[in-house]
């Protein structure tokens, strides 16, 4: 599960660092060319190590990455799928890894220590980019890929309450207070930029006997087969989303942080390598929240291999060529 806030200790973070396998690592074998990028191979001679966390959506994002820089010429080790956000931005912090796919909500909040997200996408990208130079890390321009947090309904229960806002929720709840019953995790029950502060922005005062703990998983279950809850907390990214059949509140008042996704380099890496800026562009310009959602279902409902999903839709898109 991704990491949104707090920070290992050292003692905690060096232990994981040490049995995550950060020395060894998969080559790339797959037989992809050029597409509409790469061409000329610029990374010819390059060996580069590409990293993600360990959920599918950075997962396929990380073999994203590997594969263009495959067709672009360079030998690619796969180290994705590292345990959590730190162990993987720690990597490309120390240059144990080259390069990820990451979110600047998580840069801003969770690895740069700030309380208050900031409203705007592009400058939310902005103040991560230069403050996280000082760390050696270089910040490409963002995706409009946003994976957030939100709250959904099924469609059927949404027949009759016809909700489209978090603002309607606020104003069901104050109407019919029995009505608004939710489903979240542990952790988004309690947190600032969870439920609790989303409520005080809202005005909503949902009794405790309204709120019901369970894991991620079982949430989207419960909201789409059953009526022990109303609404849940989803990722709006997530291919459950459009499986299970639900609709997604939209954040009107704009509580939730922006985790937009972008390539985060390790800055030496980048300064030899400043083609990879030009390769990655139009790729990230691609990834969209209803494109994420599609590849994250093809993981997550239909059971694909992450690296399978990842190079077809590079090569559907022509960016790259199988060999």
């Amino acid at each position: 599960m991704r990491v949104r806030t707090g920070l290992a200790s050292a003692a905690a973070l060096a232990l994981l660092l040490t049995g995550c396998g950060l020395k060894s690592g998969s080559p790339l074998v797959d037989e992809v060319e050029p597409g509409s990028v790469g061409q000329g191979q610029p990374l010819k001679g390059a060996s580069l190590t590409v990293t993600s966390k360990n959920f599918s959506e950075n997962i396929i994002l990380g073999h994203i990455m590997g594969l263009l820089f495959k067709a672009a010429g360079a030998e690619v080790l796969d180290r994705t799928n590292l345990p959590g956000s730190i162990s993987a931005r720690e990597a490309v912090v120390k240059g144990e890894a080259d390069a990820l796919y990451d979110y600047t909500g998580t840069a801003w909040i969770t690895y740069l220590g700030h309380a208050e997200p900031v409203v705007d996408p592009q400058k939310q990208y902005e103040v991560v980019r230069d403050e996280d130079k000082g760390n050696g890390v270089t910040w490409l321009p963002p995706s409009t890929l946003d994976n957030t947090y939100a709250l959904a309904i099924s469609k059927k229960n949404n027949a009759t309450y016809k909700l489209k806002t978090l603002s309607d929720v606020a104003a069901l709840a104050k109407k019919d207070p029995k009505a608004v019953t939710v489903c979240v995790e542990n952790e988004f029950a309690s947190r600032d930029d969870g439920l609790p502060g989303m409520q005080k922005k809202y005005g909503m005062k949902l009794p405790a006997s309204n709120i019901q703990k369970m894991d991620a998983g079982i949430i989207y279950t419960q909201v789409s087969e059953s009526d022990s809850c109303l609404l849940g907390e989803v990722y709006t990214t997530d291919g459950r989303i459009k499986a299970m059949n639900l609709d997604v509140m939209e954040d009107d008042k704009q509580f939730f942080p922006n985790y937009n996704a972008a390539p985060a380099i390790h800055t030496a890496t980048l300064k030899e390598y400043p083609e990879i800026a030009e390769l990655l562009a139009p790729v990230t310009e691609k990834l969209t929240t209803p494109l994420a959602q599609e590849l994250n279902s093809k993981v997550d409902v239909d059971g694909e291999d992450p690296h399978e999903v990842a190079k077809d839709w590079l090569v559907k898109e022509g960016f790259i060529r199988e060999g």
